[in-house]
């Protein structure tokens, strides 16, 4: 039965082969981009596929919350169920490392974006929905300053530093849940993957994209995933792994997700006094 997916960072790299794999099969694809140009060409290219189902594109840059919001208002006014999120969009090096209000954008990008998201599409998002977040092999233990907006780090600690913080947070997602679903789960797709992030970062082309949207395909649709939710998917060892030893420890995802939470609510609280 096809299904509806939101995928975030859909316009190149593995966002985009996993909604070409998806759309393939029938799926309705709502695909984000922050390029109004490359989701134009993206939409094109999914709805010229053969078999190809609905497709619809929404605009958002994802280092401003504002615009986090105003996607998930989008989505929301023009579907009441979304089968399948995968929170895939993120940043690691880039020219502006700093939002307009001096945060570093890999935790923002990384790990606010994609919680405040998820959790105002929670609602339409059924019991036996799935919420993927793109994790990484790379994870650091975290420095909540970097998520509070009081430090900037170098592109590679903050990425890895906002991994494992995304990571901590879809498992205590999964917990908070419980039977409720969605199941919701941390994947690494794959490490040095063929993508425009890889080759800006470490200089080198990147192994086959598709290892990573193959697995973003799995998660999102087979049995393999279904009684997953809070797990950690290490796709360089093809099975479900412990993610960093941090995650591991009780108190320190508390604080973590705290901190998370803290930032999501006070974005919410301001926005609605606005």
């Amino acid at each position: 039965m096809p299904k509806t997916i939101l995928i975030t960072g859909a316009t190149d790299g593995i966002g985009l082969e996993t909604a070409r794999k998806l759309s393939a099969h029938g799926h309705e694809l709502l695909v984000h981009g922050r390029s109004a140009e490359k989701l134009s060409r993206t939409l094109a290219d999914l709805r010229a596929m053969p078999d190809a189902g609905p497709v619809a594109g929404y605009r958002a840059d994802l280092s401003d919350l504002s615009q986090v919001a105003g996607l998930a208002q989008a989505v929301l006014a023009e579907h009441k169920c979304i089968d399948v999120l995968i929170n895939n969009a993120g940043v690691l090096k880039t020219e502006q490392p700093t939002t307009a209000d001096g945060r570093d954008v890999r935790f923002v990008v990384n790990t606010l974006a994609p919680a405040l998201l998820t959790r105002l599409l929670l609602p339409a998002i059924p019991q036996d929905g799935r919420v993927l977040h793109l994790s990484s092999a790379a994870q650091a233990s975290v420095d909540l300053a970097g998520l509070s907006g009081q430090r900037v780090f170098q592109p590679m600690d903050a990425y890895a530093q906002s991994k494992l913080a995304l990571t901590m947070w879809s498992q205590a997602l999964a917990s908070e849940r419980g039977k409720e679903g969605p199941v919701t789960v941390a994947v690494n797709p794959g490490s040095l993957l063929a993508t425009n992030m890889v080759r800006k970062g470490f200089g080198v082309a990147g192994n086959d994209i598709g290892i990573g949207a193959d697995i973003l395909v799995r998660a999102a649709l087979t049995e393999d995933f279904s009684d997953a939710s809070g797990l950690y998917f290490d796709n360089d060892a093809g099975r479900f792994a412990p993610p960093h030893a941090d995650a591991a420890q009780a108190a320190t995802v508390a604080r973590v997700v705290a901190a998370i939470e803290k930032e999501i609510e006070t974005y919410l609280r301001e926005a609605g006094d606005a």
